[in-house]
């Protein structure tokens, strides 16, 4: 169709995690492509929707899934798991250059590789935000189900430019909306983030506490999304479900995030900054966790809910450290700073309200997500001397203030 280019293809740079416990070449009995083959996948699949009964039953059928952002860490493992099952994806990203585009386009060759059929894994690239362009989307490929992944994240980021988070999160997420009232999409799941608990002074946050004051555009913009997604609820009966992330990490992990610099700089031998004397501690959310908590919110068509999705648990930052040393071999060079200013000593995800509506609850420990990490970094990267995935540091849940994740190249 005129106005829509899809994604070129590039051979794949970051290969997935090769664990063959973790790999699944099952088929979804509820698909309505009963003999389809399907790719090995890297998720081990089972069937979400028998595992926990939940006061809204699950969609068990076939879906046709628009999944914004599907280039990033999030949404290429959220598509992976909807294409292995059997449901077809529809991509839309503008792979922009946050953090390395030969990242965001691995990510899609990795798909195209599992799924080459373009009849199930369909690729576009664009800004959600052009009319034209996404109109022309949904004319064609008619999807009724939509995962919005797609955003400007990072928080300090988001203070020197505020108006590109305005643009991208806000306009795209009100023009998604707007689309998907005028196509009758049944359910739309978007990413929030438990940025929104900033101003917070409680170390266990919950869906029901007052988060009316961000204290950063990107925070602002997240809340913003949220009471946005209510008002469509209410005009129009959109059905929708904002997902409150905490610090996702993992394989193909965004190279910005805490996780991935402790991997890639402790293997290297490369000094990392520690705030305090690193009794803090954060929730860090494995991937395959994430997903699990995005498809059972997909599933569930909920009329207006936001939900946490974390471990539920904290990791003390020294416990944090000493994990990646064990599990790469190599010795930390550290450099100890005093602790800033404001600092929370605790924080974590009160995920009470996610295990009774979705049925969710996160399964992986930190230390075999760590574990598993850094196989995959070894794999995908291997130890050299070389700086993997440099960028400037952003938004990594609330633990921006423990570590220093500064530009370093």
């Amino acid at each position: 169709m005129k106005g829509i280019q899809h994604a070129n293809s590039m051979p794949v740079l970051c290969p997935s995690d090769d664990d063959s416990a973790s790999r699944s070449t099952s088929s979804n009995e509820n698909s309505t492509n009963g003999d389809m083959k399907h790719a090995e996948s890297s998720f081990c699949l089972t069937d979400l929707n028998e595992e926990a009964e939940t006061p809204v039953a699950p969609h068990v059928g076939y879906k046709k899934v628009l999944v914004t952002g599907g280039a990033g860490f999030i949404g290429s493992n959220v598509a992976e798991y909807l294409l292995a099952r059997g449901d077809d994806v529809v991509i839309v990203d503008e792979i922009n250059d946050y953090y390395s585009v030969d990242i965001k386009q691995s990510n899609l060759d990795h798909l195209r590789s599992l799924f080459p059929d373009e009849s199930r894994l369909s690729i576009y690239k664009g800004d959600i935000c052009d009319e034209k362009f996404m109109l022309d989307l949904f004319e064609k490929e008619r999807p009724k189900w939509i995962c919005h992944m797609a955003a400007r994240a990072g928080v300090r980021p988001s203070i020197q430019d505020p108006y590109i988070y305005i643009h991208s999160n806000i306009k795209g997420t009100t023009h998604l909306m707007e689309l998907a009232h005028k196509f009758g999409v049944e359910n739309f799941v978007f990413a929030s983030s438990s940025s929104v608990y900033g101003g917070s002074k409680s170390s266990y946050f919950s869906e029901s506490e007052n988060v009316d004051n961000p204290v950063s555009p990107y925070a602002a913009s997240k809340k913003a999304c949220e009471l946005l997604a209510y008002t469509y609820h209410h005009l129009y009966n959109l059905n929708t479900s904002a997902l409150r992330f905490f610090t996702v990490y993992g394989p193909r992990g965004r190279p910005d995030m805490a996780p991935f610099k402790f991997i890639d700089r402790i293997s290297r031998g490369v000094e990392i900054q520690q705030f305090g004397d690193g009794s803090s501690s954060r929730d860090y959310t494995y991937i395959s966790d994430i997903v699990e908590g995005v498809v059972r919110a997909i599933d569930r068509r909920h009329k207006y809910e936001v939900f946490n999705l974390g471990k539920g648990s904290g990791t003390s930052l020294k416990d944090f450290i000493d994990l990646v040393q064990k599990h790469t071999g190599k010795s930390a060079i550290i450099n100890v700073l005093p602790d800033q200013p404001g600092d929370v000593p605790y924080t974590c995800a009160d995920v009470n309200k996610a295990s009774k509506l979705l049925g969710y609850n996160s399964t992986v420990s930190f230390e075999e997500g760590i574990k598993r990490t850094v196989a995959w970094y070894n794999q995908a990267h291997g130890t050299n001397d070389e700086s993997v995935g440099c960028a400037t540091a952003s938004h990594m849940g609330r633990a921006l203030s423990i570590i220093d994740l500064d530009r370093e190249c």
